[in-house]
């Protein structure tokens, strides 16, 4: 938005455009000062401003691959006072981030063509009469050997993911 009044300023004048805008006039002149005069800026800017190089040195030094908490680390053994946190912030402001260990699995590789199943029972997983609806599952869980996928499947007339109990009589 600030960069949209720079481009226009000069043929229709910062008020009328911040009237069509979303943001007062006095916020626009806040901004342009604190970039003409970087002293305007708050502390914590100020601070940023500081810590931004660092972060991305310790980054660069360590072959980009640490992350948030390495990085961290890093910076408190040489000296920094720094929070967690703060670190973790300004590195999404840079787009950093640290490798992570393993391959991500990907369980759905969806077609945006295809449209979704139909949701046939609305809802309600309850049955007038045994074998009449039977409702899956399919989903994976993580061990130290790898994934292992699980399948599930069950009559709904007994209510057994409910609360399993095989009763029908709970409401």
């Amino acid at each position: 938005m600030i960069g949209f009044i720079d481009d226009h300023r000069g043929v229709h004048g910062v008020e009328p455009i911040c009237k069509l805008l979303p943001i007062a006039p006095s916020t626009y002149h806040t901004h342009v000062a604190r970039r003409v005069d970087p002293e305007k800026c708050s502390a914590r800017a100020k601070r940023d401003a500081d810590l931004v190089p660092e972060i991305e040195r310790v980054f660069e030094e360590n072959f980009r691959v640490y992350g948030v908490r390495k990085i961290w680390r890093q910076l408190q053994r040489e000296g920094h006072e720094i929070a967690r946190c703060t670190v973790a912030r300004l590195m999404q402001s840079k787009g950093l981030h640290g490798v992570i260990r393993g391959k991500p699995v990907r369980t759905t590789i969806s077609d945006k063509a295809t449209p979704c199943p139909l949701d046939h029972v609305n809802r309600q997983f309850r049955a007038s009469q045994p074998n009449a609806l039977w409702v899956s599952d399919f989903t994976y869980v993580r061990t130290w050997a790898g994934f292992v996928y699980v399948a599930a499947f069950g009559g709904s007339a007994t209510d057994c993911f409910a609360d399993g109990s095989p009763r029908g009589d709970r409401h």
